[in-house]
């Protein structure tokens, strides 16, 4: 694959290099670790919501590990057209939690699960299927500024989980503070002041530091690991199929959403080596979130897509590796195949967690901003882009009541940061003359600046 390095960070491990074995599983681990409490969060908030039973609850928590292991093994090695070839993480995204409660509510866990199965691939796939005629709609300004809206929306999330978890009743207290902060402090001292293995696990042995105090302070419960089982089959419809219009509808807005996501995480991956990602890799990456998204319904899992927090990882490590992240998928799905050791690892405080996920987003963020300053000219036309959609996408993020009085499908679609920011950036890009604008003709002479936006070809 022939790329445009300008920009490329210093990466210990490339995309095609595999790291010793020792060094793999525990590089995976790190990222597992980074992931598994939001993506199994989004099972337990929605099975709270529906009264779904601890038994029905942990079974839908294995799905969502089992296929979020899934998508990342296919993420990362591909299988025909479904696949990037790139170091992805996948996981339930926050995007569907508000549409799964409601849906759930109203209309019983099988409509959500029957509008995931319809919508999931129709969207994302045709999405994928047709990129290369709507790519020259998402230039390096577009994607830049989803990678950077999906960083600074993922902070206050960051900022409850380090507080202990919105609704906990030590919300804000001392000891969740501290713990975050000493994750925070272990993984950047690490990263900045050492070299080798201990650089490369910075994150990782954060998290262990931050468990380790926490066990210490008794704050860890670990009574849910003696009740799991150790062994558990995915069952096909264990909730139903329910297909109904107004539900489908509002989770194929959603999947929209998760599909500018993939192509904002996959652009800040990829920025790693100075380069935007391919056609061919933007189109698996889309396929693997419609379809194992679809496939998972079936089983009981919430939709999966990239995960933006790992982006983080993959910057913050200077560690690209594929083979990487599909040992961090082997895991995912091992341990959605056993709900004791799911149980085990879910034992780790949401502070110690909010520490690291903290510097990840700061890093997604810091992505995305190279992304832009790399490849796109910010002249005063970029930077009243830049400007409005940042604005409008933090606007809805941290004052989302604005919108109480627009429908609820509205107030669903225009909520959203990513859609909202993405959106803008996507209408004002291609009607206002500039290099970068699909409508209008770019001039005879190529500048530096039309070069560095051209994305990279592959083989």
């Amino acid at each position: 694959m022939t790329t445009d390095t300008d920009g490329e960070i210093d990466l210990e491990y490339e995309l095609d290099e595999r790291p010793p074995w020792p060094k793999s599983l525990l590089l995976g681990l790190q990222h597992v670790s980074v992931m598994i409490v939001p993506a199994t969060a989004v099972a337990y908030i929605v099975a709270g919501a529906v009264d779904l039973g601890a038994a029905n609850t942990a079974y839908v928590v294995q799905m969502v590990l089992l296929f979020s292991g899934l998508a990342t093994v296919v993420q990362a090695y591909a299988v025909g057209p479904v696949g990037s070839r790139l170091p992805i993480v996948m996981g339930t995204s926050f995007t569907f939690v508000g549409a799964a409660t409601t849906v759930g509510v109203n209309y019983g866990l099988g409509a959500v699960f029957g509008s995931i199965l319809v919508t999931g691939f129709l969207v994302e796939g045709l999405i994928g299927w047709q990129f290369e005629r709507i790519r020259p709609f998402f230039p390096p300004l577009v994607t830049g500024l989803v990678v950077v809206i999906i960083g600074l929306y993922l902070v206050p999330v960051a900022m409850d989980y380090s507080a202990g978890g919105v609704g906990a009743s030590d919300y804000g207290a001392v000891h969740n503070v501290g713990l975050a902060a000493l994750v925070l402090f272990v993984a950047v001292a690490l990263n900045l002041f050492t070299d080798g293995i201990t650089r490369l696990l910075s994150t990782l042995t954060g998290i262990a530091v931050g468990y380790v105090a926490a066990v210490s302070l008794g704050i860890v419960n670990f009574a849910p690991v003696g009740e799991a089982a150790w062994f558990a089959v995915p069952r096909p419809g264990a909730f139903g199929l329910a297909f109904e219009p107004v539900p489908m509808v509002t989770f194929a807005f959603l999947f929209l959403v998760s599909a500018m996501e993939t192509v904002g995480d996959m652009s800040g991956i990829t920025a790693a080596e100075g380069r935007n990602p391919t056609g061919e890799e933007f189109r698996g990456g889309l396929f693997t979130d419609g379809l194992l998204s679809s496939v998972g319904s079936a089983f009981g899992a919430f939709p999966v897509t990239s995960f933006s927090q790992n982006v983080g990882v993959v910057n913050f490590t200077g560690v690209m590796s594929r083979h990487v992240v599909g040992v961090a998928g082997v895991i995912l799905a091992i341990l959605g195949l056993s709900p004791k050791v799911g149980a085990a690892v879910a034992t780790i405080p949401s502070a110690v967690f909010g520490g690291a996920v903290l510097l990840m987003a700061g890093m997604v963020a810091a992505s995305g901003t190279r992304l832009l300053l790399l490849h796109t000219d910010l002249d005063r036309r970029n930077m009243v882009i830049v400007a409005v959609s940042l604005g409008l996408g933090l606007g809805v993020a941290t004052r989302p009541d604005a919108l109480g009085g627009l429908p609820q499908a509205a107030r669903t679609f225009f909520g959203e940061p990513v859609v909202v920011t993405a959106l803008t950036a996507l209408v004002l890009n291609a009607l206002a003359p500039g290099e970068q604008s699909p409508l209008f003709d770019a001039p005879d002479e190529e500048t530096p600046t039309e070069s560095r936006d051209r994305p990279a070809s592959g083989d």
